[in-house]
């Protein structure tokens, strides 16, 4: 992004510790949270552009590495600027089989990178998962989840194994503390937790309490999460709970400059970027350009399109332009609808508003029987995913 970019006042005076996973040093201590269809090799490529951290590519179903789905083995490769740290996370709930799937990137370095970071998702609350008893429905059945890190950390040998989870299912089945404690156990290199139970999906406001007491519960870092829309948000968190670092979602849609400022905040520096409306397009342009050359120009193109709502998000455009940018299908036509668009300031109004899914709590959709028995060992039936990426 040009100098020309304006900043605003930050609340930050010092620098913060890079985070420590094993042998791996993030600086600054941000993650990139995998989110399906988002976190691919292009808009890794394009944060990380603004600024250094983590940066997890979308979630890889073990099921699908170990039978070696072709779409999974093109998801599972790292982008030329990050072999020495390429981060995976993967989702599995049999621990045999997500054992044999740390082995294969470990030992075989699928799609020719080994990994420098495996993340095992425990955090999903998307109902076809939690109704098979997996993503946020796991952490209940203690035993399980206990094997599976245990199958995890085993297989990864020196590669620094971490667990994302939430509170619990719902307010009156809290799981995060228990989890905590075993994913230490069990050698886990850290924990995220996101400040929200599986019934409230992503409504409301996330809950930064029960990241504090995890933070004072376990020795291992703790990673916060949830309703970080801006730096000083993230600074905020550190403040309020203690967290060793910050993982990143919905507020890095369509403001991938989000890791700019975050690097800036981490480091004790005030540059908040405002990108005017123009230089948003640069960023537009340079995000469509990067999907084409991973996608071809038509299927890039075709991608991107869910970006531009994010990207446009505030500023005064008009319906009919918005709609041709929704149906974009080249890089020039992009390149000229965008320049047809009078450059305006940042629209300030919609800093630290929520971005991208919202959805109303609803009870969590659970196997019969699940929350019977928290020591049954059993993996849950059926709950094995092939579609990687969520």
């Amino acid at each position: 992004m040009s100098s020309s970019v304006l900043e605003r006042p930050s609340s930050s005076a010092t620098g913060y510790a890079p985070l420590r996973l094993g042998s791996l040093t993030v600086d600054p201590a941000v993650v990139l949270a995998p989110m399906a269809g988002i976190t691919n090799p292009a808009f890794r490529t394009l944060c990380r552009e603004f600024g250094a951290g983590l940066y997890v590519c979308e979630m890889i179903t073990t099921r699908a590495l170990v039978e070696r789905n072709e779409k999974t083995l093109q998801m599972v490769r790292a982008t030329p600027d990050e072999e020495d740290a390429f981060s995976v996370q993967l989702y599995g709930v049999d621990p045999a089989t997500v054992g044999r799937a740390v082995e294969m990137l470990v030992d075989e370095g699928v799609a020719g990178t080994r990994p420098a970071h495996i993340d095992l998702n425990f955090g999903c609350p998307v109902p076809k998962v939690t109704r098979k008893g997996g993503g946020s429905a796991l952490p209940w059945r203690r035993v399980l989840f206990r094997d599976i890190v245990r199958a995890a950390v085993g297989a990864a040998r020196d590669v620094p194994v971490t667990v994302k989870t939430r509170i619990g299912i719902d307010a009156d089945h809290v799981t995060y503390a228990d989890a905590g404690r075993i994913a230490q156990d069990e050698g886990a290199a850290a924990i995220t937790l996101h400040g929200r139970t599986a019934d409230q999906l992503y409504s409301g406001t996330a809950d930064w309490a029960p990241i504090a007491r995890l933070v004072e519960t376990v020795d291992i870092p703790v990673l916060g999460n949830g309703d970080i829309w801006e730096a000083d948000d993230a600074l905020r968190m550190v403040a309020e709970t203690g967290c060793a670092g910050v993982v990143i979602g919905r507020g890095c849609l369509g403001r991938p400059w989000l890791f700019g400022d975050l690097a800036a905040a981490f480091a004790g520096r005030s540059r908040r970027a405002l990108p005017t409306l123009r230089e948003v397009a640069t960023v537009m342009h340079r995000h469509a350009t990067l999907l084409s050359e991973e996608q071809g120009e038509l299927h890039g193109c075709t991608d991107f399109r869910k970006h531009v709502a994010w990207y446009l998000k505030g500023f005064s455009v008009g319906s009919d332009v918005r709609r041709a940018l929704a149906m974009v299908g080249s890089l020039d036509e992009l390149a000229e609808l965008l320049a047809g668009i009078p450059d305006q300031p940042y629209p300030t109004a919609v800093l630290g508003g929520p971005r991208g899914r919202t959805s109303p709590p609803r009870p969590v959709a659970l196997p019969e029987g699940w929350l019977a028995d928290r020591d049954d060992p059993r993996p849950p039936a059926g709950a094995e995913l092939m579609a990687s990426g969520g």
